[in-house]
């Protein structure tokens, strides 16, 4: 199978969906790689260790699309790369469609068969494939609030983890998976005050286990989020539905109440968020401002560490990878049924359940399609 890699055109997206280890995997075992020429340089790797891995450069992305059988990407495609979508192309990337009805319309309308990483489950119901970018965000979100509490960036001038004789901030952590546990140990470290909140109380009791009370641990519901986020200098979303559209926890009543010149960072925002404020933003406008709160709401945070998440991710990615190459798609998602569920888009048809839901679309099964 022919594989196609392009360059990443959302705002400041810098990582690329393989890396050289990637493509010697690939080429060993006679499937050639194209990427487009440059699309490694924002992760610190250069056409020439492509080249030297065994993948062929290409000139640019319509040359990627149009003579790969399957296409790896990070982001959802944008607008702009629309008309390169055809019928019998594999789409392998992040897609958050129940949060996206434009790019949900687009894979069923070119016939693109749209394998999204952030639904691939393993046999237990964790997700191999999101796991490691939420692993990245999280230890971000800390550090992103750090930033925009300063007062210069419109925050109360709160250091995160305070100094001698002054009290840290106080960091509220909504969610405790993968993103969630990561901010929470990330600004326990930093010395911050932190709250953890999750409904399963199985995580909570963890978190009390591994941290041994250095992190507070909450059980969640609607009273004591909205004490919580009243309290927080930083409120940090981490909640996640897997496939669907993220519940909106934190509601606008709750927002004008928040301390003036707090920060909330929505980790959420690919799945359309959990703050009833939220709206998606880019790395070169990062922030907006509503009710005296500063929000930030960047949907592709990993982005700004590229060459760490590019690793990162091809990491996990790549047995997948290879199983769709050397098996197609149907025989790769008949060896295996957590693979199957990443099909969210198929011969037109929606396949995964949660994206119908989102966008009214009749549902599908995939079994009956192939």
């Amino acid at each position: 199978m022919k594989v196609g890699v392009p360059r990443e055109l959302k705002d400041n997206e810098y990582r690329i969906a393989i890396t050289p280890a990637g493509v010697r995997e690939l080429v060993v075992l006679g499937h050639p790689v194209l990427i487009e020429r440059g699309a490694g340089e924002g992760s610190s790797i250069s056409d020439t260790e492509f080249e030297r891995a065994g993948a062929t450069i290409v000139p640019d992305a319509d040359v990627v699309f149009s003579e790969s059988e399957m296409v790896l990407k990070v982001k959802e495609p944008i607008e702009e790369e629309f008309p390169r979508l055809r019928e019998g192309l594999i789409l392998f990337t992040y897609l958050h469609l129940a949060a996206s009805e434009p790019v949900t319309r687009a894979l069923m309308d070119s016939g693109t068969t749209g394998v999204a990483y952030e639904t691939v489950e393993f046999p237990d119901g964790s997700l191999p494939l999101l796991a490691p970018m939420s692993e990245v965000a999280g230890r971000m979100a800390p550090h992103v609030g750090a930033t925009w509490l300063e007062r210069e960036h419109g925050g109360r001038g709160v250091l995160l983890g305070g100094v001698s004789g002054v009290r840290p901030a106080r960091v509220v952590v909504i969610g405790a998976g993968m993103a969630g546990l990561n901010s929470a140990w990330i600004a326990q470290g930093m010395e911050a005050e932190v709250v953890v909140l999750d409904k399963n109380i199985n995580k909570l009791r963890d978190i009390d286990r591994i941290h041994q009370g250095k992190i507070l641990t909450l059980a969640s519901n609607r009273l004591a989020v909205e004490e919580a986020c009243l309290s927080a200098d930083l409120v940090i979303g981490a909640v996640l539905v897997p496939g669907a559209r993220a519940p909106r926890i934190v509601t606008e009543d709750i927002i004008k109440e928040m301390k003036p010149g707090s920060v909330v960072v929505d980790i959420s925002v690919d799945q359309g968020g959990c703050f009833e404020t939220t709206k998606m933003t880019t790395h070169s406008d990062p922030t907006y401002v509503v009710h005296d709160v500063v929000h930030y709401c960047v949907g592709n945070m990993p982005g700004a560490v590229p060459h760490t998440s590019t690793y990162a991710l091809t990491n996990a990615t790549l047995p997948y990878v290879v199983a769709l190459a050397e098996e197609g798609l149907k025989g790769a998602v008949q060896q295996d049924p957590g693979l199957a569920k990443g099909v969210n888009v198929h011969q037109g048809s929606v396949v995964y359940e949660p994206v119908a839901e989102a966008h009214a679309l009749e549902f599908h099964e995939f079994d009956a399609l192939s």
